[in-house]
This record gives structure tokens, C-alpha cells and sequence, in this order.
């Protein structure tokens, strides 16, 4: 594939996978997801690579979710709301070797969620975490809401989204979110060290303990799957519409207005 939205690099057992998009702050449109889901797939069953790095270009963000303006009611792609999310988040579990995401800047959204279902989360400090969904009218309704949970607590994990706050990296660690916050100059060498001290240990070790994790977890895939039914519908709504069209004149929503 002729990567357009995303770098690939790998070197010393490392792929790096970089959403190239600084100028959209990293946001996804569904051609960025086809290339990750290609970049995921040529690390993941390449036996030279042992780990995956995730992150994004530049220092403003790791990944602000969906391109709204690639958002008419639906996305700009093939799955059930125009963007294949059940497959990108899948790969991210199922390759067969830790994923790690590096993240600086914001993760926010559907940025939030990948680095929430990568296998490590490692944070600079300037780093910021939240959901945006009920503010734009939308939702994660599989791994962003029920595997969240499962990270960070029922309680704390509705109020992520009920309140749609913004979280520092050192908060982010403490919920359960990030495992490590550092100085933002020190998060290449960290993110190095950590991926030298995956790359001493048995793939195959990795391998099978990455799978029984994500046992526990499997039926989240399922819940993803109906709930994104349920979303792809949401977005044909004028409440749905609302929040996208508030966003690109940079206002406030009114949903209640449209509220059937």
C-alpha cells in the first residue's frame, strides 16, 4: 500500500506506526484507518518485528479520533458508520505482540479509545486524555465504553463520558489509563527502554499471554459491533447532525432541540 496518512518504519525489532495527519491533529478519516489496519497487519506477522509502537506526527496530538469533516452522516469509508473501527480496534488486539501507544499531545475521542485498547499506553507529560462523543453526538458503544470500564472502573469510566472532561497524563496513569507519565523530552528514550526490555522476552511467552487477556474480553467485539448498528442509525438523526455541524462553526450544540 502507498501509505498517504501514515509513516511505517521498522528497525532493531521496533514498527513504528505514525498517523500522519498533524495538520488535522491527527484525526482519522477512514483511508488513515485502511492504512493503519494495513501497517498493523505487516508488523503484526512480520517474525522480525516483536513490538509495535503507535503514535502520532508532531507534539499537539497523538490521535483526536474521527475527521469530522469527513463526517456527513456517516464517515467517508467502507464499515458500519464509514469507518472499518471494529477492525482497526480488533488488529490492535489481535496481532500476536504488545502494542504500545506513544502518545503526546492530545488523545481524544476515538483517539481516547486507541490508545486505550493498545496493550501499553506510555504518556509525555504535555499528553491529555478524554471523550468527546456526547458533545458531538456521538459514542464508543464496544471497547470505548465496556473495555473502558474494565480499565479504569464503571464509576470513573461514566464519568469520562458523561462529562466529557479532559484528564493530565499524571491522571491519566492514576484512573488507570496510561502506565507511565515522563517529561515530554524523555518519552522517545522511555518508549525505547520499554520496547528493549519486551524484545529480551519469549514472543511466544507474549503471544499467549496477550491472548489470554483478550479472552476475558472477547465479547466485547460483539457488543462493538451491535452497538455501532445502533450509532450508524444515531448519525442519520438531526440530534447526531447537530453536534457534528456545532463542531465545524466552532458553537455550542443545542441537542435538546432536536430530541424526539
Amino acid at each position: 500500500m502507498d501509505y498517504q496518512d501514515i509513516l511505517y518504519e521498522a528497525r532493531g525489532g521496533v514498527a513504528l506506526i505514525t498517523i500522519n495527519r498533524p495538520d488535522k491533529m491527527n484525526a482519522f478519516r477512514a483511508q488513515t484507518c485502511e492504512e493503519l489496519i494495513h501497517a498493523l497487519n505487516r508488523a503484526g506477522w512480520d517474525k522480525a518485528v516483536g513490538v509495535i509502537v503507535l503514535t502520532g506526527a508532531g507534539t499537539k496530538a497523538f490521535c483526536t479520533g474521527g475527521d469530522q469533516s469527513a463526517h456527513a452522516g456517516s464517515y467517508d469509508g467502507r464499515g458500519t458508520i464509514g469507518l472499518p473501527l471494529e477492525e482497526m480496534q480488533g488488529l490492535i488486539r489481535d496481532v500476536p505482540k504488545p502494542v504500545i501507544a506513544k502518545v503526546r499531545g492530545y488523545a481524544i475521542g476515538g483517539g481516547h479509545v486507541l490508545a486505550l485498547v493498545c496493550d501499553l499506553t506510555i504518556a509525555a507529560e504535555n499528553a491529555v486524555f478524554g471523550q468527546v462523543g456526547p458533545k458531538v453526538g456521538s459514542v464508543d458503544p464496544g471497547f470505548g465504553t465496556a473495555y473502558m470500564a474494565r480499565c479504569i472502573g464503571e464509576k470513573k469510566a461514566r464519568e469520562v463520558w458523561y462529562l466529557c472532561r479532559r484528564y493530565t497524563a499524571h491522571q491519566a496513569v492514576a484512573m488507570g489509563l496510561a502506565n507511565i507519565a515522563v517529561p515530554d523530552d524523555e518519552l522517545d528514550a522511555t518508549v525505547d527502554q520499554w520496547c528493549a526490555e519486551i524484545l529480551e522476552k519469549s514472543p511466544t511467552a507474549l503471544a499467549i499471554a496477550k491472548r489470554s487477556f483478550n479472552a476475558d474480553t472477547a465479547s466485547i467485539a460483539g457488543i462493538s459491533s451491535m452497538g455501532l448498528y445502533h450509532v450508524s442509525q444515531f448519525y442519520q438523526s438531526e440530534e447526531s447532525q447537530e453536534g457534528v455541524q456545532a463542531f465545524l462553526e466552532k458553537r455550542k450544540p443545542d441537542f435538546r432541540k432536536h430530541q424526539k
